[in-house]
């Protein structure tokens, strides 16, 4: 069943609320504060197949990285993408909500924390495919990995090379 745009921002605020209150709540629990740098990082929400390795192991780094992440398993991505105004050339196999950003594809968390702490007037981040080697399509050895780019994009999609890996 395709997602509409009002389930999309229901999700997408109730997310936001619930996991910033689990989240303090699962510190409090194991008797710890959390940490400065999950703290100023805000929740995100992937949005994905529910079979698709590669996207788990991308939200296992997003996490790894401080994100509190979840999840929202869908079988019409391209539905998604179309509402978020990511463009078709720059489709990927998962799609994030993260702050007031879109980050389409395997982007080093690195890049979504630069994105967020400089703030620039973008739609936000992609990495078209699947380049081997990205944070989630790790396989085989380094020396295979593929060397990428990470996009910016704006709401009329233009786009600007945000970081080379």
């Amino acid at each position: 069943m395709p997602i509409t745009r009002r389930d999309f921002v229901v999700l997408s605020l109730g997310a936001a609320g619930a996991l910033a209150v689990g989240g303090r709540a699962l510190h409090a629990a194991q008797g710890q504060a959390p940490r400065a740098a999950q703290a100023t990082l805000p929740p995100m929400t992937v949005y994905k197949s529910a079979t698709c390795g590669c996207c788990t192991a991308w939200v296992d780094h997003a996490r790894a990285n401080g994100f509190t992440v979840r999840t929202v398993d869908t079988e019409d991505l391209g539905a998604v993408k179309r509402e978020m105004g990511v463009p078709a050339r720059l489709a990927s196999c998962h799609t994030v909500v993260v702050g007031a950003y879109i980050i389409e594809g395997h982007v080093p968390a690195m890049d979504v924390k630069r994105l967020l702490t400089e703030r620039p007037d973008v739609r936000g981040l992609a990495v078209p495919g699947m380049p081997i080697g990205s944070p989630g399509m790790e396989q085989g050895p380094p020396s295979a990995y593929e060397r990428y780019n990470v996009l910016a994009f704006t709401r009329a999609g233009e786009t600007t090379v945000f970081a080379r890996r």
